[in-house]
């Protein structure tokens, strides 16, 4: 199964070697990649001095040659000889002796590069293109901000047309509904996979029982709201959906109590440690979410139920609506709520936190799930979803939002 990379910054070279990616670069066990490496430090030992010259690794006669070398008195007795060097157990290095590891191109499904310090030959980006995998550029937030693909995923001229006359009609109200209603029913399942965690705290199960409750009383009203174009239908389902937001993240608040301080959600920017991790993680999901939405030529800026503005995903953000807590949200309380650490560095993330945290994000989209009966990788119901919307769109199936079970 294809998966995401991502690669560590500052110093890191990622290349093309046959029909592997290869990376190149200090610290790569530290990151995860602890694959037999290939190693290319300088030796550690110098070599004997065979003559007793004084110039250590010089043969006899090049020891003749230095003019300010200094004559031996008599003769040196022959010097035993060394014993034969251990031989080093490919897994017997340090973190910085870690410097090359290769994956199979068939086992990279997306590229995923930090904002500094890393540097990608032609070679690759040429491989990658030709292979349809997207290399995604992201901010210290977490946050993309660039992305290489091929042009020609852009070529599906029938499903943009399709989706820009969605825009003003049913199709896109029927849409933007299933977005909002699909995340509501998503916020309040995981709020009460979490509430059975809650074992001996009755108050704090009540409390985030009755947040799910009302996180489902708001999806209802989502499903009966209606209208003839996504503009007429926006202000009142984005309304539901806040109330219904704010009903979640008041049982996630009750969830975390005790555990590590959480206001309540805010946007980019926030530094506190749990709008931090889930900023970061929404951005990991935001670079599989569009990749997916270009494969299935789809126009990553013509959203139904986000009102369009330059430069805005909007329909990449209709998208991650449904899929934010099964994927981001699950991974974030767990790793609070199991005590891992959240460390910062100038106000932002540290590596081993951006680290911990996308790992923990990227397991959550390698994990299996049950879709009409069938198991799936998460990461593959997400490039199914764009997809199913592609082909609502053109008329050709009915759209369903992807709901979890736990």
């Amino acid at each position: 199964m294809s998966r995401t990379v991502i690669v560590p910054g500052f110093g890191t070279f990622v290349g093309r070697k046959s029909d592997r990616l290869v990376m190149r670069g200090p610290g790569l066990a530290k990151a995860g990649y602890a694959s037999p490496p290939k190693l290319w430090h300088a030796r550690t030992a110098e070599a004997p001095d065979p003559a007793g010259s004084g110039v250590t690794g010089a043969t006899p006669s090049e020891a003749q040659a230095q003019p300010n070398a200094p004559t031996p008195a008599a003769p040196a007795a022959p010097a035993p000889p060394a014993p034969p060097k251990a031989r080093r157990s490919r897994t017997d290095v340090s973190d910085e002796e870690r410097t090359e590891h290769e994956i199979p191109f068939f086992r990279v499904g997306e590229l995923i590069v930090p904002q500094r310090g890393v540097t990608l030959s032609t070679d690759l980006i040429a491989e990658a293109v030709a292979r349809g995998i997207p290399i995604t550029f992201v901010s210290s937030t977490g946050q993309p901000y660039a992305m290489l693909t091929s042009p020609m995923l852009t070529a599906t001229v029938r499903t943009r047309r399709a989706q820009l006359r969605a825009l003003d009609d049913a199709r896109g109200v029927t849409l933007a509904r299933a977005f909002v209603a699909g995340k509501l029913r998503n916020q309040a399942s995981l709020l009460v996979y979490f509430a059975k965690a809650e074992k001996g705290a009755a108050e704090v199960r009540a409390r985030v029982q009755a947040a799910a409750e009302e996180v489902r009383r708001a999806r209802k009203q989502a499903l009966a709201v209606d209208g003839r174009t996504p503009d007429h239908v926006r202000l009142e389902l984005l309304g539901i959906e806040g109330n219904g937001a704010r009903a979640y993240w008041g049982g996630v608040r009750a969830l975390l109590e005790g555990k590590c301080e959480f206001a309540g959600r805010g946007g980019r920017g926030s530094v506190d440690p749990v709008n931090a991790l889930l900023n970061y993680g929404y951005g990991i999901l935001a670079s599989r979410v569009w990749a997916a939405v270009m494969l299935a030529g789809l126009d990553p800026f013509a959203g139904l139920l986000h009102v369009d503005r330059p430069g805005k995903p909007s329909m990449v953000l209709d998208l991650m609506e449904e899929l934010r807590a099964p994927v981001v949200d699950r991974a974030v309380l767990a790793h609070v709520r199991l005590g891992q650490p959240v460390r910062f560095e100038n106000r932002y993330l540290s590596d081993d936190t951006r680290r911990a945290i996308a790992d923990a994000v990227l397991e959550r989209l390698e994990g299996r799930v049950t879709v009409k009966g069938e198991r799936h990788a998460l990461a593959s119901v997400v490039q199914q979803q764009a997809r199913r919307v592609a082909s609502f769109v053109r008329g050709e199936a009915e759209y369903r939002p992807f709901a979890m079970t736990w």
